[in-house]
């Protein structure tokens, strides 16, 4: 299962919400880059990148900003937030974001992802952000009143990347990831679902390997690991694809020199 540490820009800077509140903030770093360096450095596999002032205005604002974190990393990257025409999806794939997000245009426009998904396979991600089962948009600011499982079940057989399942009430608490949730999305939906979430702390990683033979194929990770609670290079080896509990048969590099 892939860990995916977050983070989620805001004038500039890297910050965390709590369960997508604008007017609860934590500030991280100033410094996105370095940042994006940081868990490049201790395994990260890939990063999420969300625009939080592009999610809350419909126009990606960070653009300049990405390019740079895309242009320094060696991790593919993948970036949400205010995505909502095709031009700009156009312009942040071909500025080195390996995959794009999209959340809100999944509820109001979704010939919009079918034509995405057919240009660009497997380089499309639809996040399903959830509160009390219905989908919320725009930067999770707008309640509708879209089933989340429905949704999900709308997008089988389009070729997407992935899936990324968030339960708002979760977010940024610290407090575990609504498994019952995510195993209903993973079994409504045909495409490999990425956990988004309550994480906060190893334990709560390793309650998502039994959803693996659902379909839940990767983690987000924030504010556990911005916290401390939660190492990243100890968790690639608790639930990452070379993880410690593996056989011998699967884990190729244990029992070796």
């Amino acid at each position: 299962m892939q860990i995916i540490p977050a983070i989620d820009l805001l004038n500039g800077q890297c910050v965390r919400l709590h369960q997508g509140d604008y007017e609860k903030v934590t500030h991280f770093s100033a410094d996105p880059i370095e940042q994006a360096l940081e868990w490049q450095r201790q395994g990260a596999q890939r990063l999420h990148l969300v625009d939080l002032d592009g999610a809350r205005s419909g126009e990606p604002i960070n653009h300049p900003l990405v390019r740079r974190i895309t242009e320094t990393l060696d991790i593919p990257v993948q970036l949400g937030g205010g995505i909502r025409n095709a031009a700009k999806a156009a312009e942040l794939l071909s500025c080195g974001v390996d995959r794009i997000i999209l959340g809100t245009v999944a509820v109001e426009q979704p010939e919009l992802v079918l034509e995405l998904a057919q240009r660009y396979p497997q380089r499309v991600v639809v996040g399903i952000d959830a509160r009390n089962g219905l989908v919320a948009t725009k930067g999770w600011t707008q309640a509708s009143q879209v089933d989340a499982t429905m949704l999900a079940e709308k997008f089988n057989g389009l070729g997407l990347a992935a899936l990324i399942c968030t339960d708002i009430a979760t977010d940024g608490t610290l407090e575990g990831p609504n498994l019952q949730f995510l195993r209903l999305m993973a079994k409504a939906s045909g495409t490999p679902v990425i956990a988004s979430g309550g994480i906060g702390d190893l334990t709560d990683l390793l309650s998502l390997l039994p959803l693996e033979a659902d379909g839940v194929v990767g983690v987000i990770v924030g504010r556990a690991l911005y916290d401390g609670k939660v190492n990243l290079q100890e968790a690639n080896l608790a639930i990452g694809p070379q993880r410690l509990q593996d056989p011998p048969s699967l884990n190729p590099n244990k029992g070796t020199c």
